[in-house]
């Protein structure tokens, strides 16, 4: 039997919870506008490469690579005044916050993404994320590979992971197998590539929007299994 106490509900932020397609925009406009057309291509360049080599976007990293390229151009530093005090509240899909504090109701809800060790847990902290999860929050390199670590910072009987990445649902689903379900947003670039129907296992569930997830119940989550 699993329970709500059981229960772990994982949850990424970029594409999940967060608009990144809009900060990615804002981003490159602020560029464009502050350095100029081939700046703003050059640094993109640099964090399209970074992204390829971590698997995570590191957008600082990219500007320390892109300041050695002109080391002498102190206008720069502004940029990471630019992307640390980031608007991030205001590029929220609508209903995440609502989904999260859902979430929170039934069982422990837990952040679960990748990224670096600083814009990372900024943005989970400006965005209003950080305390909706009451500070549960998991950053990894590759968080698929963390999976031994999740188990015993939480461990549970059912996990539930929503993410928009059917790369990491398919991933995780191997390792976890029926002891978690996957939920697929089709939000963001990675959902909507060429390749997303190509994962498998594919998603367990799958929703347009987020805030479509507001419809479900506790139970919708554990299939085939008796909950109470």
């Amino acid at each position: 039997m699993i329970t709500r106490e059981q229960t772990v509900f994982l949850v990424d932020v970029d594409d999940t919870l967060l608009d990144n397609g809009h900060i990615q925009a804002d981003l490159k406009r602020h560029l464009e506008r502050e350095f100029g057309a081939a700046s703003r291509d050059r640094y993109w360049a640099i964090l399209e490469q970074l992204f390829n080599d971590l698997g995570y976007r590191d957008y600082l990293g990219a500007l320390q690579r892109f300041r050695v390229e002109h080391p002498k151009d102190i206008h720069l530093l502004s940029m990471s005044s630019y992307l640390v005090d980031y608007p991030f509240a205001n590029r929220l899909y609508p209903g995440s916050l609502d989904v999260l504090e859902r979430f929170r109701g039934w069982a422990r809800t837990v952040i679960f993404s990748d990224g670096d060790v600083v814009f990372q847990p900024r943005k989970v902290e400006r965005s209003g994320i950080f305390e909706t999860v009451e500070g549960h929050v998991l950053i990894y390199i590759h968080k698929e590979n963390e999976l031994d670590d999740v188990e015993q910072r939480y461990p549970a009987g059912h996990y539930v992971l929503v993410d928009d990445k059917p790369r990491i649902l398919a991933a995780v689903k191997k390792v976890w197998g029926d002891r978690v379900t996957t939920v697929l947003p089709r939000q963001g670039q990675f959902a909507h590539a060429a390749d997303a129907g190509s994962y498998r296992p594919a998603a367990d569930l799958m929703v347009e929007r987020i805030s479509d997830l507001l419809a479900y119940d506790f139970t919708d989550f554990i299939p085939d299994r008796e909950t109470s």
